[in-house]
Formats: C-alpha cells, sequence, structure tokens
C-alpha cells in the first residue's frame, strides 16, 4: 500500500476543514461536549498558529474555516483537538475505540469570491439541516459574531470580511445581506465535492498557481484510461 501523502498546507492560503464522527455517529451529545470542543479549538489554534473565521458544530460534525500562520499549522491543530477530545469523549461516556471517520477532510480556498461563499456555507448548515430558519437562532455556530458582531476569543476576521466595511456595524450589516439569498446549487455541490476530495476550491488560474509551485493535484484527474498519441493509434490500425 502507497503512503499517503501529507496535505498540502501552505501558510497563509485559508481552508475549509470537516471532521466527521465514524459512520456518522453523533460526537456530540451534550452541551458539555461543544463547551469543551470550542474551548480546546481556541487552545489549540492558538498554540499551533491557525486563523479561525468561521466555524459551526453539528450533531455529528464540525466544520471550520481557517487560515495557517505557520507549516503544517492546520494539521497539528486537528490532531491535537481530535486526540484530546476522544479521549474526553471515551471516558464521559464510558466507551472506547475510535470516534472520528479517519483523517479531517479539508481543501485549500480562494480568498477571492469564493472565501465569503465558504463562510455562508459553513453558517448556513443548521438552515439546510432544517433545524432552524435563521442561522442567527444557531447558537453553536460563529454567525453571531460575523453577522451580529458578538465579541469572541476564537474568531479572527479575514481580509475579506473586514472589506465589507469600515466599521464593525457595517460589516455585520453587509455580512447579514449576503444570507438574503439562496447559496447557489452547483456552488454546494463545488464545495462538498472540493474538500471531500481534497481538491482546491476557486478559479481556474488559482488551481493552476498552486499545482505549478507545490507540483500536487489540487484538481479532479482526469477520467479513464489515459488517450495514445495519433502516432501510435496509427500504427496500431496499420
Amino acid at each position: 500500500m502507497m503512503a499517503r501523502l501529507p496535505r498540502l498546507n501552505p501558510v497563509g492560503i485559508p481552508q475549509h476543514v470537516i471532521q466527521r464522527g465514524n459512520n456518522r455517529q453523533a460526537c456530540f451529545l451534550s452541551e458539555q461536549d461543544l463547551i469543551a470542543y470550542a474551548g480546546w479549538l481556541k487552545e489549540y489554534s492558538k498554540e499551533f498558529g491557525v486563523q479561525v473565521h468561521a466555524w459551526v458544530f453539528m450533531t455529528n460534525h464540525v466544520h471550520l474555516l481557517v487560515t495557517p500562520q505557520r507549516e503544517n499549522a492546520v494539521s497539528r491543530m486537528m490532531q491535537a483537538i481530535g486526540r484530546i477530545y476522544v479521549r474526553y469523549f471515551n471516558r464521559e461516556y464510558r466507551r472506547s475505540g475510535t470516534l472520528w471517520e479517519g483523517r479531517y477532510k479539508s481543501c485549500l480556498v480562494q480568498s477571492k469570491e469564493y472565501l465569503l461563499q465558504c463562510y455562508r456555507y459553513i453558517e448556513l448548515n443548521p438552515v439546510r439541516a432544517n433545524m432552524v430558519e435563521d442561522p442567527a437562532d444557531y447558537y453553536w455556530s460563529s454567525y453571531s459574531c460575523n453577522g451580529l458582531g458578538k465579541q469572541s476569543s476564537v474568531v479572527t476576521p479575514h481580509a475579506e470580511y473586514l472589506a465589507l466595511g469600515r466599521d464593525t456595524e457595517q460589516r455585520c450589516e453587509r455580512y447579514r445581506s449576503l444570507f438574503r439569498s439562496q447559496l447557489d446549487g452547483e456552488l454546494i455541490d463545488e464545495i462538498r465535492k472540493s474538500v471531500n476530495k481534497g481538491l482546491a476550491l476557486g478559479s481556474k488560474q488559482f488551481k493552476q498557481a498552486l499545482e505549478d509551485r507545490w507540483q500536487r493535484r489540487v484538481t479532479e484527474a482526469p477520467q479513464g484510461r489515459p488517450k495514445l498519441p495519433v502516432s501510435t493509434l496509427l500504427k496500431v490500425e496499420e
């Protein structure tokens, strides 16, 4: 079996991260569980140098939008949170074994055009799950910070968010206006495919620049068998 390649973790490029419970099982059974996870997210994001821009905790998974400030910062943060939370969860509920569905999923996100769409995708999760009608009604997400101006020791606004307005009030008002329309279905599919397959979310130029610099594929590989050169085909026909 071939060894898995290390994740592409460029400093300064945002990432959409998903951590799921194994077999979609619940990983939060009480409010105390959510408080514990949030506390470790705060602690380890600071320790390893990761800026957290948006987040949501669902019953059986977590979404994060983050930017690493150091090499491999996101991987180190997620490993630390995952391990300590499993120990806590197993002790709390007198169980053993794994809790998470293998490695966390992630994709690189282009700041321009796509970053604020990821903000929306993440904070609209409870709405799509029919848990609430308005993202403001869901307590365990960053919407209260980004949309309502609540102070947070976890959330660090991204430059694209700060560019929405000259002050907190204007930024929150313009941010809330982004939620007055539904996310496009094709965009939702693109976000899901990118994070689940570890691809990049952005323009063709953004993806090509990543592949050229790091010599790693961040787009889907062509389907089917590789095409033979025309000269080879001619020889076969002869």
